[in-house]
Order: structure tokens, then sequence, then C-alpha cells
């Protein structure tokens, strides 16, 4: 079993933001693998699939960013899954837009949704995918995350979803290595 996390802030007014690039992601590779509608679950917005005979849960919690590790946690205990079995789709701030950097483990590297996760979980070691959102040329990084992606922006992120999609099915079914050797 692999368990994809998207990591965002649930609400209409969150949507498309580039703090939810994880939702997004997972909106997308839901789509990819239809998997019809998500269930309330686990403090999260939930879908489950068999893919090539691989069970894959997706997951986007529900709690708000900051305390993404309470849902990640009870799923994770539910389904007695390794920690490297699960993988935690978030934004970047420091890789261009557009960018992918897949790790096997890491510090949070000031994501609070990371920082939730690795404190829930007791462990930094769960790969994770980061998706490059860049950094405001002038202004607040706050206020830059929840803004969203302008309509030039776009077409780069659609691509930047569909290889974030390419690199989840890569970390599925060929493993952590292989995808970091692909894709960062």
């Amino acid at each position: 079993m692999k368990i994809i996390v998207g990591l965002g802030n649930p609400g209409e007014k969150y949507v498309k933001t580039r703090h939810n690039v994880g939702f997004m992601v997972i909106d997308h590779l839901s789509q990819l693998f239809e998997m019809g509608l998500a269930q309330k679950k686990l403090q999260s917005l939930f879908y489950k699939k068999s893919v090539a005979q691989e069970d894959i849960v997706l997951l986007k919690p529900q709690t708000f960013m900051n305390l993404s590790g309470h849902a990640v946690k009870e799923a994770a205990d539910m389904y007695k899954v390794s920690l490297q079995d699960i993988i935690v789709i978030c934004d970047d701030l420091d890789l261009p837009l557009g960018k992918l950097r897949v790790r096997r483990s890491g510090g949070s590297g000031g994501h609070r949704g990371i920082e939730s996760l690795i404190a829930s979980l007791g462990s930094r070691e769960f790969p994770r995918l980061r998706v490059g959102i860049g950094r405001p040329a002038v202004g607040d990084a706050a206020d830059y995350v929840l803004s969203r992606f302008s309509k030039e922006e776009y077409p780069l992120i659609e691509e930047t979803l569909d290889k974030s999609c390419q690199a989840l099915k890569t970390w599925i079914f060929d493993g952590v290595e292989v995808c970091m050797n692909a894709f960062n």
C-alpha cells in the first residue's frame, strides 16, 4: 500500500492558491487514476483504489496546513504502513516555479505542514515531493503563498501537475531512488 498526501488548506478561499499545490496534484492524480469522488475519512478527503495491483490511498487533509500531521498519522496507523510508503506533496518557496524536487527524507525547510508531519509521525524519514512555487520579487511570503497563480503562470502549472503525477507513478511502481534520479 502507498499513501500519497497533498498538503493544502480546506475551503473555497484557498482553492488553486500556491500553498495548495499539493491538493492540486492530488486532484490531478485522482483523475488520472479515475478514482471517482472523494470520501470524508481520516480527517481528510480520501480516495482509495488498486492500480496495477498496488493499493493506493490519496489524502487531502482537512485539518489546515499547520495540523496536517494529525490526519496523516491517523492514516499511517490505520493502514500500518512504513513511513517509506507515504509520500507528501508540498509547495516550496525556494524552488523556481514548476521545478520538482523529490527527497527520501529530510527536515521541514521551514514548511509548517511538513513540521506538523514530523511532529506527529515522530520522524523525518518519509519521502516528499516539493513543488516549486518561486519566491515573490517583493512583498510578504505569507501573502504570496496564499495568492492564486496568474493566468500567465497557469500553463506551466498544468505541465507541473502532469510531471508531478509522472513522478508519483514512478515512486509508486519503481521506488524513491528511481524517482529521484528521473525527476530531480
